[in-house]
């Protein structure tokens, strides 16, 4: 099925788009409610203004993503790696990432600085 430049309202249940392409499509304001969505690629997307919840993000890889103002409550982190990041402003439990990370290397100096 093909659909190219339609106006619509659609109310999809108990179906299989498996392998769809959606491309220069306006899906805001959409819901999303019991969807398996493993393996999907996303490119250029705006997602301002989404919430997630109840949400398995088990492995995924996030790139060159604008993640200001998120805030994550209740979550699994175990394991998560954050590298090659901005984190000016980024608090855990109210204490800057900054701070966190300058006293850590500050500790880490020391340690090694009394093993000479």
């Amino acid at each position: 099925m093909k659909i190219h430049q339609e106006k619509h309202r659609l109310a999809v249940a108990g179906s299989d788009l498996s392998g769809s392409v959606f491309d220069d499509v306006n899906m805001s304001g959409c819901t999303y409610e019991n969807v398996n969505m493993s393996g999907c690629k996303f490119h250029n997307i705006n997602l301002s203004g989404c919430a997630f919840d109840d949400i398995n993000m088990s492995g995924w890889s996030v790139h060159n993503v604008n993640l200001s103002g998120v805030r994550i409550d209740h979550a699994n982190l175990s394991g998560a790696s954050i590298v090659n990041s901005r984190m000016h402003g980024m608090t855990i439990d109210g204490i800057a990432v900054t701070e966190l990370l300058a006293a850590w290397k500050e500790r880490k100096a020391g340690r090694e600085a009394g093993k000479s």
